[in-house]
């Protein structure tokens, strides 16, 4: 396991994505509401030195797979998705040590505001 403390973190907070996921009838069909929070740690000090977005993870372009992934793909649990999500980071960036992924469904639940499933993974232990 990477030794997180010698990692910065890079962060996309509360993106918020239309797409099909559920297991019931009718959130297979229609379009709901789902929020995205995605922590990475990686080394950011050689993009501090150089001012190279080369030399950067780029959230604009982890963001946007994660937002084509959620709109074209249709999971039936949250488990899944965020699994996926934490695989979208690591293929953007080799430099992506760990991620945090959380996936919220807002006003899934009655009474609930969200629900959701929150992971940590690794790069060296994700399968």
């Amino acid at each position: 396991m990477p030794d997180l403390s010698r990692l910065d973190q890079v962060f996309i907070k509360d993106l918020l994505v239309r797409g099909i996921l559920g297991i019931n009838p009718e959130e297979r069909v229609n379009r709901q509401d789902i929020l995205v929070n995605v922590i990475m740690w990686a080394d950011t000090r050689p993009a501090a030195r150089s001012d190279a977005i080369a030399d950067a993870v780029n959230y604009r372009t982890v963001a946007k797979a994660i937002i084509d992934h959620i709109e074209t793909g249709q999971p039936y649990l949250v488990e899944r998705l965020v699994e996926e999500i934490a695989g979208i980071c690591f293929a953007a960036d080799a430099r992506v040590q760990a991620v945090e992924v959380s996936v919220e469904k807002p006003g899934a639940l009655r009474f609930a505001r969200s629900v959701g499933v929150s992971i940590f993974r690794t790069r060296d232990a994700f399968s």
